[in-house]
């Protein structure tokens, strides 16, 4: 097997890591990748990923048999369906189900439909009927406000203050339509999903941390960090699984929206009750960072298990240990971070699997200047994972690395996991 990694973050980072472990793959591709995934890839820096034509022209040539599309913008491109078109495995959603990813209105119908539980939410075309619903019956509230539409990743803001509300809508509401919702506290859940036409597999469930500090700040990122797995009672596992996976894949299949890929389900835990927030139709960032190296089973068994739409009766196999993921980012980060600025890296990145002697360091918005040195190039440079027999030992073990990966202005949470410091073996009891 030849396999394809498309897109060049962090995340693209660990799932290419992830693949470079299998004793079965014959060859491991990466496009355009980073100066982390050619130390176990060969990094096809050319291709246009959102071309699909491109992409083909670079398996045919390299003998390429199966691609894994780690981010949205090849997707939205329709890459998936022209690799498969022509035979290619892809492991990425087709176009005809994205709307459960860009359309956020009709996720939430879908969700509905499913027997989700969700916080209240309305839909505004225009600034003027946004303004009247704040000014008079939602006056006072706390809401989350998304654009409705396709864009990047945690694209929202937190708000009580309706001009916060009204400046960010305004520019999405020129284009599409926004969505205002109640906001809700409590804990943060991330499942992940493995799907293929039959079935579905839940991954270990993750705890994100999506805003830039502890706090009632208004904006979000694409992610700080996060904690695998987080550990919840069985009951509430079991009945996410009853309650929420197994009524959904059978709507999605009915309402011919399923396909063979990732699925990732956002929401928040509010004392016994969970709460949809929004669907990805690909890994999360950095919920994949976390989670991944947990994965014990060959990762072209699971390939396989998918390829034959079989999935649900997979044995997978989980390491007994938690992870913990902190985002080193660059100054200015997320509206306008700095660039080209100089990284060291003390802790070699592309050091092997085990995570005992060292934590792991994925890179991800990076590349080489002219004399091969290691420059930032966006906003999430890096992500340090720490492994441990618990989510303590796994917090300092990453934290102990944080600043192993620097560079003028770089910044991190300092609270990565400190609400969870349980020891994994509770999440465990019954299995």
């Amino acid at each position: 097997m030849k396999v394809l990694v498309l897109n060049s973050g962090a995340k693209d980072t660990v799932i290419a890591w992830w693949l470079s472990r299998s004793t079965k793959i014959e060859e491991l591709f990466t496009a355009p990748g980073n100066p982390g995934t050619e130390q176990f890839a060969v990094n096809l820096p050319d291709v246009d990923i959102e071309n699909g034509e491109q992409v083909l022209k670079a398996c045919r040539k390299y003998g390429i048999t199966h691609v894994f599309i780690g981010t949205e913008t090849p997707l939205l491109a329709g890459v998936a369906d022209c690799l498969n078109a022509n035979g290619i495995f892809t492991l990425g959603a087709p176009l005809h189900a994205l709307k459960l990813d860009t359309d956020k209105k009709f996720a939430r119908e879908f969700a509905q439909r499913c027997g989700f539980n969700l916080p209240a939410y309305r839909v505004f075309d225009n600034v003027e009927s946004l303004k009247a619903f704040l000014d008079g019956e939602g006056k006072g509230g706390f809401y989350a406000l998304k654009p409705n539409g396709a864009a990047a990743s945690r694209t929202m803001i937190n708000s009580s203050d309706p001009q916060v509300l009204v400046s960010f809508a305004s520019e999405f509401l020129k284009k599409n339509s926004v969505i205002l919702e109640d906001h809700v506290d409590g804990t943060p859940v991330t499942i992940t999903l493995l799907l293929d036409n039959n079935g579905a597999k839940m991954l270990p469930l993750c705890s994100e941390y999506s805003k830039p500090e502890h706090g009632e700040i208004n904006f979000v990122t694409g992610g700080m960090g996060a904690v695998c797995p987080v550990p919840l009672a069985d009951e509430t596992r079991h009945a996410i699984w009853d309650n929420m996976i197994v009524p959904m894949v059978n709507r999605m299949k009915e309402e011919d929206l399923i396909y063979t890929g990732v699925l990732t389900i956002a929401a928040v835990l509010n004392g016994l009750t969970l709460y949809f927030v929004d669907f990805h139709l690909r890994f999360n960032d950095p919920a994949a960072q976390s989670l991944l190296p947990l994965i014990r089973t060959d990762a072209v068994d699971i390939i396989r298990a998918m390829e034959s739409n079989s999935v649900s009766s997979l044995n997978l196999e989980i390491a007994r240990e938690s992870t913990v993921s902190v985002v080193i980012a660059s100054e200015g980060y997320p509206f306008k971070p700095r660039k080209g600025l100089r990284v060291k890296c003390s802790v070699p990145h592309y050091l092997d699997s085990n995570f005992n002697s060292v934590p792991r360091i994925f890179l991800g918005a990076v590349k080489k200047d002219v004399n091969g040195n290691l420059i930032t190039s966006g906003g999430r440079v890096a992500t340090v994972v720490g492994m441990g027999s618990n989510i303590t030992k796994a917090n300092e073990a990453a934290y102990s690395a944080a600043d192993s990966v620097s560079f003028k202005g770089s910044w991190y949470r300092n609270d990565i996991g400190d609400k969870f410091f349980i020891s994994v073996d509770e999440y465990y009891d019954g299995e």
